[in-house]
């Protein structure tokens, strides 16, 4: 949703960890408790939807 610019390094790899490189790139994961963790870091840059 927002371009890791100007962010924390931290978040960045966040970011990286979950598999995004691209903006408006679309990424699916298993909804697991370590993958909530980390989407709850950079909530502010994604979006998410439930399939």
């Amino acid at each position: 949703m927002r371009s890791e610019i100007g962010f924390p390094r931290k978040q960045r790899l966040v970011l990286r960890g979950l598999g995004f490189r691209k903006l408006q790139q679309v990424v699916e994961r298993p909804d697991t408790p370590a993958i909530r963790g980390m989407i709850a870091k950079v909530s502010h840059l994604v979006e998410v939807t439930e399939n």
